[in-house]
């Protein structure tokens, strides 16, 4: 979480994705509370695409697509695959937390990115084998 202050000016979250983060608080998970940095902003979409409901999407993620639409050169944050989908057919631009941790470490932010990779499977994260080979080696960590 604290990468996204340095990768970018301001992040924007809608009430959905907070509220999302408040359930997973709830349950037990360790999610980040992004009202705790300076640098988050609390935004809502205007609207949400009708088209959109009949997805079997959280609210979280149709709010932050809903903002990259009134939002075009922001970048979109999502991890869901439907999610992602969706918003590069929109057109939007979108960035998951392997393209945040790979950016985190070409802005010299880690010398490493193997343990946060572990660290996110550790926590729940379903990543293949060939996928953290492929992000290493984007990452230059060729074992």
């Amino acid at each position: 979480m604290e990468w996204l202050g340095k990768l970018f000016h301001e992040v924007w979250v809608a009430d959905a994705v907070l509220e999302e983060l408040e359930e997973g608080r709830r349950r037990g998970y360790d999610v980040p509370c992004p009202k705790a940095y300076a640098w988050t902003r609390r935004i809502n979409p205007k609207q949400l695409p009708a088209e959109w409901f009949a997805l079997d999407l959280g609210q979280g993620e149709l709010a932050a697509m809903a903002l990259g639409l009134e939002q075009r050169e922001g970048i979109v944050l999502l991890d869901d695959l439907l999610a992602r989908r969706i918003a590069e057919a929109a057109g939007l631009h979108v960035w998951g937390t392997l393209r945040v941790l790979l950016e985190g470490k070409r802005a010299g932010l880690t010398p490493h990115l193997a343990p946060y990779i572990d660290r996110l499977v550790d926590a729940g994260m379903w990543l293949s084998a060939d996928i953290r080979k492929r992000i290493l080696h984007l990452a230059g960590e060729d074992p």
